[in-house]
C-alpha cells in the first residue's frame, strides 16, 4: 500500500527505484505481518494506561519541583511505559525495575570515572549495564537508558541514590498503589 503512494509520487522509472520499491514492499508485508505479534489493549486498559502514565510521571514531577531533590529521569518515561501498559510483564517487576535501574547507573558511574565519556564509553556502560542485569535476572530496558544518560551527564555517586533509586521507589510505590486499587488489576506478579 505505501509503495503504490511513493510509486505514484516519485515516479521510480530506474533499476534502483524498481529495487526499492521491491524493498518496500517486501518490508510493507512483514510489518503488516508483525502486528499478530503485539499486544492488544481493551479501551479500559488503554484508559487506564494513560492515567497511570501520567499520574506516576506527574507525582515525580511535582515532588522533583516542590522538594528541590531531583527524582526524576528521562528513562523513567520509559520505564511507565513498562509499568502501566504491561504490568505482567517479567521485565517490569519491582526487582528488574529497581535492580535493572541501579545497575544502569552503578555501572555508568564506574566507568565514567574510569575513563570518561568518549563515545565509546557511552557504548560500553549500555552493553556492560545490558550484560549484568542478565546475569542478575534483573533486566529493564530503561536501566540501558540510566546508564547512556550517567555517562552523559558525567554522573557522581549521588545520582544513584537520586534520581535513580529515590525515582525507582517512587514510581514503584505508586504504581503499586494504583494498580492494587484499580478493580481487577493487580502488580506485581512477583516481587523477586
Amino acid at each position: 500500500m505505501f509503495s503504490r503512494h511513493l510509486k505514484y509520487k516519485f515516479n521510480f522509472s530506474s533499476n534502483a527505484g524498481k529495487k526499492l520499491t521491491s524493498v518496500i514492499k517486501r518490508l510493507g508485508w512483514k510489518l503488516h505481518r508483525s502486528r499478530v505479534y503485539q499486544p492488544k489493549f481493551s479501551d479500559q486498559q488503554l484508559l487506564l494506561t494513560y492515567i497511570g502514565s501520567f499520574l506516576g510521571i506527574a507525582v515525580l514531577a511535582y515532588i522533583s519541583v516542590n522538594t528541590h531533590y531531583p527524582l526524576i529521569a528521562a528513562p523513567f518515561g520509559a520505564t511507565a511505559v513498562l509499568v502501566f501498559a504491561l504490568p505482567d510483564s517479567p521485565i517490569a517487576q519491582p526487582r528488574n525495575l529497581i535492580g535493572g535501574n541501579c545497575l544502569g547507573a552503578i555501572v555508568s558511574i564506574v566507568l565514567g570515572h574510569l575513563f570518561g565519556s568518549d563515545p565509546w564509553v557511552i557504548a560500553l556502560a549500555v552493553s556492560t549495564a545490558i550484560f549484568l542485569m542478565q546475569l542478575t535476572k534483573t533486566l529493564h530496558p530503561p536501566g540501558g537508558a540510566v546508564a547512556l544518560v550517567g555517562i552523559m551527564s558525567h554522573a557522581d555517586w549521588n545520582f544513584l541514590f537520586a534520581p535513580v533509586l529515590a525515582g525507582s521507589l517512587v514510581l514503584l510505590i505508586f504504581t503499586f498503589a494504583f494498580h492494587n486499587l484499580t478493580p481487577g488489576r493487580h502488580y506485581p506478579k512477583h516481587w523477586l
